[in-house]
C-alpha cells in the first residue's frame, strides 16, 4: 500500500516558489526544509518538494529539463469542487504563474490547469459521476 506521495521538482527561485505555493493556501513545512529545498504540503497524502537545481542535481545525473521549450511533468490534482478548481488556477494567476487552457466542461468532470513559475504544469480536476461507458 501507498500512504503518501512526495513529487520533487527542480525550481530556479526557492523563494519565490515557496511565495507562490503559500499563495495557493498549501503548507511549507520548515521541518523539512532548508536553504536548498522546501516542502510543500498539498494535504496529508501529497507533498512536494521544491529543491533548487543545485540540489535536484544530486538526485539525477541528467539534465534539468528546460520548460520554456519541452514539458517535464503534469501533475493532475482532483479537486472537491468546481469553484476550488477555479479558485486555485485564479490563486495561481495573481501568484505569478499562467496557463494555456481555458476551463472544459466534459458534463461528469470539470477541468482547468494552470503553470508554475518554473514551468511545471497542474491539471486541476472535479470529477462529479463516473463516465458513461
Amino acid at each position: 500500500m501507498i500512504n503518501q506521495v512526495f513529487l520533487t521538482l527542480p525550481v530556479a527561485d526557492l523563494h519565490r516558489s515557496i511565495t507562490f505555493f503559500e499563495a495557493l493556501g498549501f503548507t511549507h513545512d520548515p521541518q523539512f526544509s532548508d536553504d536548498t529545498a522546501a516542502c510543500i504540503v498539498i494535504n496529508d497524502a501529497i507533498s512536494v518538494m521544491l529543491g533548487t537545481h543545485a540540489k535536484f542535481r544530486e538526485f539525477t545525473p541528467k539534465a534539468i529539463c528546460d520548460t520554456s521549450q519541452a514539458v517535464e511533468v503534469l501533475i493532475s490534482l482532483s479537486c472537491d469542487s468546481r469553484e476550488r478548481v477555479d479558485e486555485l488556477v485564479a490563486k495561481a494567476l495573481a501568484a505569478g504563474g499562467a496557463t494555456y487552457d481555458k476551463p472544459e466542461d466534459f458534463g461528469f468532470m470539470y477541468t482547468h490547469s494552470f503553470v508554475d513559475p518554473d514551468g511545471h504544469g497542474w491539471g486541476l480536476l472535479h470529477m462529479v459521476s463516473q463516465p458513461a461507458p
